[in-house]
């Protein structure tokens, strides 16, 4: 068994992301506005709720790095940021929390 590159593993768990958000009904229909896409808060969390920006930002971003062999974040550390986010609701976010963990160690570890 060949055994997958980083970049391989990453777009693996990026579809599990955005399979995970879908599962969970946080995957939006409509983009929001321009404005709320340029925010520049760390997660744009003044005007973007967290599943927003990974659906919007974060997403097309890592898709657009990994495609184009642009070099990734140094570092990636979402994870707290959605336990806090997103642990607050009544949903089962155990996979989706996971998986963003996946993606935090393998950003932070690719070369």
């Amino acid at each position: 068994m060949l055994l997958e590159s980083p970049r391989s593993d990453i777009a693996a768990r990026l579809i599990d992301l955005e399979a995970g958000l879908r599962q969970l009904n946080l995957w939006a229909a409509d983009p929001p506005t321009q404005e709320a896409l340029a925010s520049e808060q760390p997660f744009a969390m003044d005007t973007l709720t967290l599943e927003q920006w990974l659906q919007f930002i974060f997403l097309p971003t890592l898709y657009q790095l990994l495609e184009s062999g642009a070099a990734l974040p140094e570092r990636c550390a979402i994870t707290p940021m959605a336990e806090e986010t997103l642990g607050k609701r009544q949903l089962p976010i155990a996979p989706l929390i996971a998986t963003l963990q996946d993606l935090d160690r393998l950003i932070t570890e690719a070369d």
